[in-house]
């Protein structure tokens, strides 16, 4: 891990004017001061694409890492020492699309920390083609004649394979985003947020605009966050109306809770003084 005070090179974020990124870093801040979380009891992971940058500009440790692979180096972090409160930060490239597999295995091991996804459905970094979440017929750079494939649909993915907190939010909203931050952290268990991130430079369909003419809170029409086929039903939901907030959240026990080597402390805190690892040098090098 790199202490921000070193990996924050750049005085002020450099994203693109009106980036939905801009929406993420305040809430995230806010929810972070909010909770009450003293900087160095947070770790802040990213992976490749305009979301990356993030733990840039947020004064807790952090690691920039590379292509899809925030979530594994996330949940190493989390089992190296449980007591931390532990963020995943990537786009819908980078955890949707390369990365797809960390993301099932980490929701089905319930490892407790909150995955936060700036969804753009484009690839924003490599200026405009077409991602996993862009909607069948847009047209970008990499599809002129317009997207043949359906998009992935990230609440319906994690509802199935095992997330226990499994929300969506709209970084045009940042009071609802910083609130469901706060919800994700309180939650014992995978949280995932997938979150409305519009591209100003390079996805020009799904807009503030777009978005704010269609999102709708759950919380305000009686969703029931318990029941799991009712959360799938409203993650199919898309098109005039969109639902935002919480779709799913139950209490089951965490990837740590099972197991003893850490029961009673973080393994960061174990003695290693009387490990004999010659066995393992024997074998491998």
């Amino acid at each position: 891990m790199v202490n921000m005070t070193f990996l924050n090179t750049i005085d002020k974020p450099n994203w693109c004017p009106g980036c939905g990124d801009f929406g993420i870093l305040i809430a995230l801040k806010g929810a972070i001061v909010e909770l009450n979380i003293e900087p160095e009891n947070i770790v802040l992971v990213s992976g490749i694409g305009c979301s990356g940058k993030l733990p840039h500009w947020i004064r807790t440790y952090g690691l920039h890492g590379i292509h899809g692979r925030a979530l594994p180096v996330a949940s190493a972090v989390k089992l190296a020492n449980n007591e931390l409160t532990v963020f995943a930060v990537g786009g819908d490239g980078d955890g949707y699309g390369i990365g797809m597999c960390h993301f099932i295995h980490a929701m089905r091991r319930n490892i407790d920390m909150t995955y936060i996804v700036h969804n753009n459905m484009i690839y924003g970094l490599t200026t405009g083609q077409t991602s996993p979440t862009s909607e069948k017929g847009m047209r970008t750079k990499s599809t002129p004649s317009g997207v043949i494939e359906v998009p992935v649909n990230p609440m319906a993915l994690a509802i199935s394979s095992g997330a226990t907190f499994v929300a969506r939010s709209f970084a045009g909203d940042v009071k609802h985003l910083q609130k469901t931050i706060v919800d994700a952290v309180k939650h014992r268990g995978f949280s995932l947020i997938d979150v409305f991130q519009p591209c100003v430079s390079y996805n020009h369909v799904n807009t503030y605009d777009w978005y704010k003419h269609r999102v709708y809170d759950l919380s305000t029409v009686g969703h029931d966050i318990a029941d799991k086929m009712k959360a799938f039903t409203k993650s199919q939901e898309w098109g005039d109306k969109i639902p935002i907030g919480v779709f799913y959240k139950v209490l089951q026990p965490t990837y740590e809770d099972e197991l003893p080597q850490i029961k009673d402390k973080p393994l960061v805190k174990h003695p290693i003084d009387n490990v004999d690892i010659g066995g393992l040098m024997d074998d491998f090098v």
